[in-house]
């Protein structure tokens, strides 16, 4: 029998505000058997209890399946800008092992305009209404706390928010008082101008630096540290080599001891590592396999595209680590 992995403890500097005492954050992933249950969610248009996002499921990283709804995402631009659409292929992600599906309404490709709040919540809102309705774990990628806010009222379960709270004010005010989890990535700025700011001494220390700063104020201003996952970033003022490095030193984000969501899928710097004119697609099979490493290093999460492939790559890591434990 495997030796149960003791749960880290997030530092005393992570504690609530006024705690005595340190609180648990999940362990690394330890696989109790080499078989990973497919979840279904159930039919769209169907009442069913509201979902959580379960932030300590020991033996396993979750996956969450990407839903953009915009016309001018770097991978699947338009592709499922209509409902109909969008719910259907998040039932397929969802049949493929999608534990979430992250919902967004606004491009964070380098360079992306910024749209208009009431066009991102026109595109987001209908679909996250009827994923919960069935039963799916959504989640609302965005950097308005007025969707934010809204998203929490059709039945989102989790705020993603790309700047980590840095964008929007206010957003801080909406994550306390919907309680939900909410992802905190390391920013330096909006996607028109951020390749300026791709500028690090160490990438790895200073990731980590800015991102236990970003967390520590949020808890100052009173977000509950139970509640915070971390994400580095990838791709957002990072160079290719700069995004090898974090994930090459991954150990420098878990020991911050928050729950850590890994989001490399089809971006440029695995492209890179393939033949020129390789469409976004063609990446699908690279980055399951740093879905698959990131999940053996102690993931709480990886965001992609292929869910399928995804969901494959994560079963192989936690066969290869029961068997090392069994």
């Amino acid at each position: 029998m495997s030796t149960p992995t003791p749960p880290r403890i997030v530092p005393a500097r992570f504690g609530p505000v006024g705690a005595t005492s340190p609180v648990s954050a999940p362990a690394a992933p330890t696989p109790a058997a080499p078989a990973r249950s497919r979840q279904r969610g159930g039919p769209v248009g169907r009442d069913l209890p509201k979902p959580q996002v379960q932030l300590a499921l020991p033996g396993r990283t979750q996956i969450m399946g990407i839903l953009n709804v915009t016309p001018d995402s770097f991978s699947d631009g338009g592709r499922y800008e209509l409902v109909e659409a969008a719910l259907a292929h998040a039932a397929t992600m969802i049949s493929h092992g999608a534990d979430m599906i992250d919902v967004g309404g606004e491009s964070t490709r380098p360079g992306a305009a910024r749209v208009s709040v009431e066009e991102e919540q026109r595109r987001v809102l209908p679909i996250i209404r009827e994923l919960s309705r069935a039963g799916i774990a959504v989640s609302i990628d965005t950097m308005n706390a007025a969707t934010a806010e809204a998203a929490a009222l059709a039945g989102a379960a989790l705020i993603n928010d790309v700047s980590g709270g840095l964008a929007d004010p206010d957003m801080a005010s909406v994550v306390i008082d919907t309680g939900l989890p909410f992802v905190v990535m390391h920013w330096r700025g909006h996607s028109v101008d951020m390749s300026a700011a791709a500028t690090y001494g160490d990438v790895v220390l200073d990731v980590q630096r800015e991102l236990e700063q970003r967390a520590a104020d949020l808890i100052v201003r009173g977000v509950d540290p139970a509640k915070l996952i971390l994400d580095p970033g990838l791709g957002f003022a990072k160079t290719a080599e700069h995004n090898w490095k974090i994930l090459g030193r991954f150990e420098n984000l878990t020991s911050l001891g928050l729950p850590v969501l890994v989001g490399a899928s089809r971006k440029r710097f695995i492209g890179e590592l393939l033949a020129a004119g390789v469409p976004p697609e063609g990446r699908d099979l690279p980055s399951s396999i740093v879905a698959a490493l990131a999940a053996s290093r102690g993931a709480w999460a990886v965001r992609v595209h292929n869910v399928e492939q995804a969901r494959a790559a994560l079963d192989v890591s936690d066969a290869w680590r029961w068997g090392a434990n069994a």
